[in-house]
């Protein structure tokens, strides 16, 4: 019962059926879109516009209200699931036992079996289709003709009567067949077009759904490549600090044992002279005089202090300058306890800030530059690589074009300049002879004493000889004492901080040298590598990958 309460109320007045696409009146009645549109369009003659429930007149043409709510509960009821009754359409006509329907007729309204279906397919009248629970729907509510037309102006299907006589006289009108497949159509191509759309967004879903993947990869690559810097780093300063500890607890044994050494000396000294005093002593309280004349000196009576001063013997338990040096009285000599090394400490602090340079690089720059060699600019006297990344010193002219771009004998600049940003790279070198690496202007001279790196002010370089570093720039050399342990060294430029700086690749790295200067124009490695003249082998600088 509640549900054909409900039924009932869901149907527009005009058309009686339930509402399609409801709108409502200011007066709050609710009707059809279609069903309100043709009652409005009949009343535009007489100028006077009223509800087709209430009667409540408006002045002029009324504005419609989608009643948004009333829709929602129209799809919500009807669009359900068949029940098993509305499911099996019976006979109409067979009412004392229910036959299965095989058609509908909508002449008749009426559902019918194969029995009472020879009857009704004899008229042309009765229209057949399949069976259905609800005719009425099939017919016009107006004239309760079959609905065989489909008026395109108010997009309606109507029947004869309405095309004829009724509102829809005049409009381009189709069948229904042929209106159902221009829709039909329609929907195709929109279909087709939604279905591109889809693709494309899910092509879109893919291709965003790769990049998050790419993302978190490199991520995690990052984040692994992190780890293992800071785990490189505890390492090396878990070395370091067992370096320098071990170095300060040498230090304090061999100060020990020389201490110990001296005070032993030392305690023997007082003891003697402890001996000494106490024979004094006892001369000083006899009351015999003769005994003490009679007592022998042997040295006993010398001041302590001028013992071995005089008497031209070992210049170590003395001396005649008057001066301390580094021994006490009686020949022992005596050092001052300044603590550990402090140039272990420093040693340690120039280390830790190379680490600490090294691992800053690494992370900043995680790659090297990508360095060529120009051949263009090669020296007659130095060979390079198919990959342009090597160049050898050869007795042999090589016998290229002289061009204003070309260095002398055994130089060769890169392809690329650098003129922003952070950049480093590694060169391995021979490990005899001598070779020089560095940057220099484009302005550079080619000829002459003035076209040789470090020669210069336009060029910075790094020179290695006899097993020794030194740097160069505008003809001043600075020189390391320290002997080279790797053939191998690292360029790290920071271009905007005017910072170009060299340092030895063995483990821990060595901060060689830092040069400042503002710099004016791109820098280009360079590259020069002399032939020795013993035995005239050839030596050869190689940018590492």
């Amino acid at each position: 019962m509640a549900s054909a309460a409900v039924r009932d109320e869901l149907l527009c007045s005009v058309c009686l059926s339930t509402y399609t696409d409801p709108v409502m009146l200011r007066c709050g009645h609710n009707f059809c879109r279609v069903c309100i549109h043709r009652v409005l369009d009949t009343q535009d003659e007489a100028g006077v516009y009223s509800c087709p429930e209430c009667r409540k007149r408006s002045r002029g043409r009324p504005a419609l209200m989608r009643n948004l709510a009333l829709r929602n509960i129209i799809e919500g009821f009807l669009i359900t699931p068949p029940t098993q009754t509305e499911a099996e359409i019976f006979c109409t006509y067979c009412v004392d036992s229910p036959v299965p329907a095989a058609k509908s007729c909508l002449m008749c309204e009426a559902s019918l079996c194969e029995k009472h279906l020879r009857v009704h397919s004899k008229s042309a009248e009765h229209v057949l289709c399949e069976p259905r629970a609800n005719l009425g729907d099939r017919k016009c509510s107006v004239h309760k003709k079959i609905l065989e037309y489909y008026c395109t102006e108010d997009a309606a299907c109507i029947c004869v009567s309405c095309s004829l006589a009724g509102e829809h006289r005049g409009h381009r009108v189709e069948m229904l067949d042929e209106a159902s497949e221009k829709k039909k159509e329609r929907l195709r191509n929109v279909l087709q077009k939604l279905t591109t759309r889809r693709e494309e967004t899910e092509e879109r879903v893919r291709s965003l759904e790769e990049r998050k993947r790419k993302a978190q990869e490199k991520a995690a690559g990052e984040a692994e490549r992190v780890t293992a810097l800071c785990r490189d780093i505890r390492r090396q300063l878990d070395d370091l600090e067992k370096r320098v500890l071990s170095e300060i607890s040498r230090q304090e044994k061999e100060e020990s044992l020389s201490l110990s050494a001296v005070i032993q000396k030392l305690e023997i000294q007082k003891d003697e002279l402890s001996r000494k005093m106490r024979h004094m002593e006892e001369l000083c309280n006899m009351t015999d005089p003769l005994t003490v004349l009679q007592e022998p000196d042997k040295g006993d009576l010398s001041d302590p202090e001028d013992t071995g001063g005089h008497d031209g013997g070992d210049g170590d338990t003395g001396g005649h300058d008057g001066g301390d040096g580094d021994k006490g009285g009686h020949g022992v000599p005596l050092h001052d306890v300044d603590g550990p090394d402090v140039a272990v400490i420093s040693g340690t602090l120039h280390t830790l800030c190379d680490i600490v340079t090294d691992i800053r690089w690494g992370i900043y720059v995680k790659d090297p530059a990508d360095i060529l060699l120009d051949v263009n600019t090669a020296g007659n006297y130095i060979r390079i690589s198919d990959d342009r990344k090597t160049a050898t010193s050869t007795q042999q002219n090589q016998k290229r074009p002289e061009t204003a771009e070309r260095l002398q004998d055994y130089q060769v600049m890169s392809r690329r300049g650098f003129s922003s940003g952070r950049h480093y790279w590694d060169v391995e070198g021979s490990r005899s002879g001598l070779w020089m690496v560095g940057m220099c202007y484009p302005s550079i001279d080619r000829r002459g004493q003035q076209s040789s790196i470090g020669y210069n002010n336009k060029s910075w370089c790094l020179q290695r000889s006899y097993n020794k570093y030194s740097v160069i720039h505008d003809s001043k050399e600075i020189r390391f004492p320290h002997i080279i342990s790797s053939n191998r060294v690292r360029i790290c430029l920071d271009y905007g901080a005017g910072r170009l700086s060299f340092y030895e690749r063995c483990d821990p790295i060595i901060h060689l040298h830092t040069f400042t200067a503002s710099f004016t124009e791109p820098l280009h490695a360079v590259l020069q590598v002399d032939r020795s003249y013993l035995g005239h082998t050839t030596k050869s600088l190689k940018i590492c990958s």
